[in-house]
């Protein structure tokens, strides 16, 4: 398992953070949010999902992954 640690913009409440966490889910990973830090630390299988993809599922919900 990889454990990837990114700085996302646009969060600020627990909608952003059930988003996210629900998105990243949604496609076979696990992510905690932290609002204050403005991160999102994702743990997910390399073998089937690419960084890539969790950058996309996260823009996809509307934030932005610096």
């Amino acid at each position: 398992m990889t454990n990837v640690t990114l700085q996302v913009n646009g969060m600020s409440c627990q909608h952003c953070v059930n988003a996210i966490e629900k998105a990243i889910r949604e496609i076979g990973g696990s992510a905690a949010v932290d609002l204050s830090h403005k991160s999102v630390t994702v743990e997910f299988d390399e073998s089937k999902l690419t960084l890539d993809a969790v950058k996309a599922a996260i823009e996809d919900q509307g934030y932005d992954v610096v």
